[in-house]
Formats: structure tokens, C-alpha cells, sequence
């Protein structure tokens, strides 16, 4: 019974690695957090997003829900089957709902500033690393 159990742990562990090193980096973007407090099990992040022009965020999703408000530029967001599901422009805010694989990208000359408002689950990290779904483009 050890045996199994200790071949169910090195298989996930290999699974887990494998998903890692297919995952797709973010590049041109920086990110600074504004304020973060905890309440009700919830953290409560607000963070300033810089995408670059020519940036991605590589596919990720998140734990919980994010609520973004377009400061500058235009971002690109498309889902897990390669769909453009919103081109937001300045002014334009958007929502993020949790565990849905996507991927934003800057595809301007100018740089895309975002406000977010992460609302997640304590001590859930901002962002989970997903592999690219099949999309010819990162």
C-alpha cells in the first residue's frame, strides 16, 4: 500500500512539473501593489499592471474573481480556445472570472496600464501559470 501511494505522489509531482514547464511567460509586463487587507477569508489586492507594447501575460488564470479598469492603451484578452473574448481600450473595465484559463497581450505601440482589484482566496497567489491551450500565438 506504501508503494501505491508513494507511486500516486512521484506521478503527481511529475504531472505538476510538467504543467510547469509547458507553461507560457509573461514578458514587457511589471506589476506594483497598491494596497492589499484581508477580510472574510478573501484577500483584497489592488495593483497597478504595465503591459508593454508587444507584452503578454502568458496564459494564466486565477483563484478568484479580478475586476480591471483599462488606465491607458489597449489590452487584448482572449480565452483558453483562442477566442478574443474583449480588445478594451482606455476607459473600458472588465472582469475576470475564477479558474478560466486566458491571456492578455498588448498588441499597440503604447504601453496598457491596469488598476486591478484582486479578490482571492487568503493567501492564493495572484496568478496560477497555465500551458498554452493550442493557440498560435502566446
Amino acid at each position: 500500500m506504501r508503494t501505491t501511494a508513494f507511486a500516486g505522489v512521484v506521478l503527481s509531482t511529475l504531472a505538476l512539473a510538467a504543467t510547469a514547464a509547458e507553461a507560457t511567460p509573461s514578458s514587457g509586463v511589471t506589476g506594483t501593489i497598491i494596497s492589499k487587507t484581508t477580510f472574510g477569508g478573501k484577500d483584497y489586492i489592488l495593483r497597478e499592471i504595465t503591459l508593454q507594447a508587444g507584452g503578454t501575460t502568458g496564459w494564466h488564470f486565477h483563484q478568484g474573481t479580478l475586476y480591471a479598469y483599462v488606465r491607458n492603451g489597449t489590452l487584448t484578452h482572449n480565452e483558453s480556445d483562442c477566442s478574443i473574448d474583449g480588445i478594451y481600450q482606455k476607459g473600458a473595465a472588465f472582469t475576470e472570472p475564477p479558474n478560466q484559463v486566458h491571456v492578455g497581450r498588448n498588441l499597440g505601440t503604447t504601453p496598457v496600464v491596469l488598476e486591478v482589484l484582486y479578490v482571492l482566496p487568503k493567501d492564493a497567489p495572484l496568478s496560477d501559470d497555465a500551458p498554452n491551450p493550442g493557440c498560435d500565438f502566446q
